[in-house]
């Protein structure tokens, strides 16, 4: 099937912006290259690609990763697939908040989880990266883990010593047949964190 086949606060001078919630970040977490586009680990990605499919959007390679943008209920949408792999996904996030003047209330960093069960939604206000190297190096280059994440579950059906395997895997079929409906919930929670908010975002889509 083809499915188009971060304890301190940061600095305010850096990270301020006038306007809260007129413009937002959405970080997607991957690693570049052909050989990653369809694993698990790629999810951040894949749900980027997906909104990008049905706003009619292409991403365009830009310092530190890929860009796009869109417009939606007066908010402008800045999506973020950064091309630095996922370990060191930190320096592009920071460096595109300082770019487009987003503050770090504004961010959303979307991931995978192998802790919650394939294709159900968590998404956070804070929190540890809990063994994420993405989020890891993100916590490390904001200096906080003050910031929303969107973790999508990838359950964690390996056996023992395989995680790397497994989260570098490609989608079953069954996983495949099932992420459409999953990545079109995706592109709404995205939507929702950026006009509605974090928290009606939270109590909407959280265990869907």
């Amino acid at each position: 099937m083809n499915l188009f086949s971060f304890f301190k606060k940061p600095n305010k001078e850096t990270f301020e912006v006038s306007e809260p919630m007129k413009k937002i970040l959405i970080v997607g977490l991957g690693n570049i290259g052909e050989k990653y586009n369809n694993t698990r680990h790629n999810i951040g990605f894949k749900i980027l690609d997906y909104i990008a499919h049905e706003e009619a959007l292409t991403f365009e390679s830009d310092k530190l990763g890929a860009v796009s943008s869109f417009r939606y209920k007066g908010r402008t949408f800045v999506m973020l697939k950064p091309s630095t792999y996922m370990n060191l996904s930190g320096k592009a996030v920071k460096y595109w908040m300082t770019k487009e003047n987003i503050s770090l209330e504004n961010v959303l960093i979307i991931c995978d989880d192998l802790n919650i069960p394939f294709g159900t939604f968590r998404v956070k206000a804070k929190g540890s990266a809990g063994g994420h190297n993405g989020l890891k190096d993100i916590n490390e280059k904001l200096n906080t883990q003050q910031y929303a994440r969107f973790r999508f579950g990838v359950s964690n059906s390996f056996s023992q010593g395989r995680q790397v395997d497994y989260v570098l895997g490609q989608w079953s079929k069954e996983e495949t047949s099932e992420l459409i409906e999953r990545l079109e919930k995706a592109k709404n929670l995205v939507k929702s964190f950026g006009t509605a908010g974090l928290k009606h975002t939270m109590n909407d889509y959280n265990g869907q």
